[in-house]
């Protein structure tokens, strides 16, 4: 148990025993996922604009182009990204109700792995942008929203290396996830609140997406997921190691 009687987070057991497996059905989901992207999916729904218009003041007139596949790699990273932010509040939340830093341990580790992920995304969002309509960057509400969240999260860094002590970092950091994490439903809601021809409404009543287009995304997403839980449980696995490796050399200088 921990502090004020709340139970202390545990590693070890058969959530780390799983991780390796879970992580490799996660490489293998995803690459099914991006094989039948290549051979089975079509164009992505709402990538092309109608005519002729402005994107980040260029004139731009899209042809569905192979590089449309990026979005089959680029929408599961980005939702991964924004649920180990999501994980990185809950964390934190966990923090500030029992003051364990077990639970600060795995909010900064979390936000580890939210920072890959959302590299990744930004970069293959990049990298359509710039085929499908020409340009690098262009202020669009989705683009915005997300651009701000990555600001965020680095930030979350840059705020844990301005403390020494560990219980007022944990603290601080603490309430800053959840206070970052407060962009996430931001960031997934903004083309419905602001539409977009940049970015798709993907998630909706009708999924505005057909099935040969949703079973290669789904299975991308699935193993996006799964590699991400793995990453975490593995990172936080070698954490415990190293730390029980500390302790046996503070042991041996005092023996």
């Amino acid at each position: 148990m921990g502090k004020d009687g709340y139970r202390s987070p545990q590693t070890g057991g058969v959530l780390d025993r799983i991780a390796p497996v879970v992580t490799l059905i996660g490489a293998l989901l995803s690459t099914a996922g991006f094989v039948l992207a290549f051979t089975l999916a079509g164009p992505v729904n709402g990538a092309t604009v109608n005519g002729v218009e402005v994107i980040g003041g260029e004139m731009v007139s899209n042809q569905l182009l192979f590089s449309q596949k990026i979005f089959y790699f680029h929408m599961p990273v980005a939702v991964t990204s924004m649920v180990m932010i999501g994980f990185v509040a809950y964390f934190g939340i966990r923090f500030l109700q029992t003051r364990d830093a077990a639970w600060d341990e795995r909010a900064r580790i979390a936000a580890g792995i939210a920072l890959l992920f959302v590299l990744a995304t930004m970069f293959t969002g990049e990298m359509w942008e710039r085929f499908e309509w020409g340009v690098w960057w262009t202020w669009e509400p989705r683009l915005t929203t997300y651009f701000i969240l990555m600001l965020l999260v680095f930030a979350y860094f840059v705020l844990r290396a301005s403390f020494d002590e560990p219980e007022r970092r944990a603290t601080f950091a603490g309430v800053y996830g959840i206070v970052m994490f407060i962009d996430v439903p931001i960031t997934f809601a903004i083309t419905r609140i602001v539409p977009s021809s940049v970015h798709p409404t993907i998630f909706r009543t009708d999924s505005g997406l057909s099935p040969d287009m949703l079973l290669p995304l789904l299975l991308s997403l699935f193993g996006m997921l799964c590699i991400a839980y793995g990453l975490f449980r593995l990172r936080l696995r070698a954490q415990e190691l190293d730390e029980r490796v500390e302790h046996i050399k503070e042991q041996l200088d005092e023996a």
